[in-house]
């Protein structure tokens, strides 16, 4: 295995985000997104590139997501769509709440607007078993909560799929689960937000698997069909930057590598592929193109 990377600039503070062609979505936990040019990150004075345009997801005063795992699918909202459906994910944006909305991610028709861009919350994609400790969950009522039950959502485009997966704190496990990716118009009427809702019941799991512990997940995505998914946080932490992969049709991990080792200590978010370029962000912005060898 051989990790190397060459630094391509630095962009804003944020959470995960996507690439579409040259274009940069970098997204924050209250679902502000800032996009860049991916082919021109020149410093400015404050030593960020320059941004090309800044908006808010649609309804998030309503309906926030945390943004830790976003990406494209491969279906458009339209035909004649610029960009295919966008995904993300809540996270722990209701921590702490009466509901806290483990296992829920926002779709969303994504738009120009003149020199900028538009969204449209189209439709709620919610795991329908999030309380179920022998699935998602580890604790029992009375038992307290899993440090992280909210859960991460990758979308393998190519192939149709939906994969989910979710820290799961007693067998110290990390747990995969993948399902048919819903259509747009699959879900009834959520009357709250107007759009559909999809619930994924136990039913609808086409497999299952678990791999290492992952303390503190981040950014996600999905490359020729294996997952890719940052975890950690900075070179202080008792979890440093991690980077795993695994290969979801094995049910298994076929990666687990310490960034800090290579010397990328901050903590990392966002990872994404333009074509077969590995883009990776972390936390304070900087962003790097990483050359993997498995």
């Amino acid at each position: 295995m051989k990790l190397e990377y060459k630094k391509l600039g630095n962009i804003c503070h944020g959470q995960d985000g996507c690439v579409w062609e040259n274009l940069i979505f970098r997204f924050g936990g209250d679902g502000i997104c800032r996009v860049y040019d991916l082919n021109d990150l020149a410093p400015l004075e404050n030593g960020e590139a320059k941004r090309i345009a800044t908006f808010k997801l649609d309804k998030a005063d309503d309906i926030c997501p945390h943004c830790n795992s976003v990406c494209f699918g491969k279906e458009r909202y339209a035909e004649d769509d610029e960009y295919p459906l966008l995904y993300c994910n809540l996270y722990n944006s209701y921590d702490g709440k009466e509901d806290e909305m483990w296992g829920v991610c926002c779709v969303y028709r994504l738009q120009r607007d003149g020199e900028g861009f538009m969204t449209t919350l189209v439709q709620i994609i919610e795991i329908g078993f999030a309380h179920n400790a022998d699935l998602w969950c580890s604790r029992r009522p009375g038992e307290g909560r899993d440090m992280r039950p909210f859960g991460n959502f990758v979308v393998d485009a190519e192939n149709g799929l939906y994969h989910c997966f979710v820290m799961r704190d007693k067998p110290q496990k990390t747990r995969y689960f993948t399902f048919k990716l819903p259509k747009i118009a699959d879900g009834q009427l959520d009357p709250r937000f107007n759009v559909n809702r999809v619930i994924l019941t136990e039913a609808d799991i086409l497999s299952k698997y678990d791999c290492d512990y992952s303390s503190y997940l981040q950014g996600a995505c999905v490359h020729n069909g294996l997952i890719y998914s940052t975890e950690g946080g900075t070179k202080s932490y008792t979890s440093p930057a991690t980077l795993t992969i695994s290969d979801p049709k094995a049910f298994r991990q076929i990666l687990r590598l310490s960034l800090i080792y290579f010397g990328l200590e901050n903590e990392p978010e966002f990872i994404y592929f333009v074509g077969d370029r590995c883009i990776y962000i972390d936390n304070i912005g900087g962003v790097f193109e990483l050359f993997i060898e498995i």
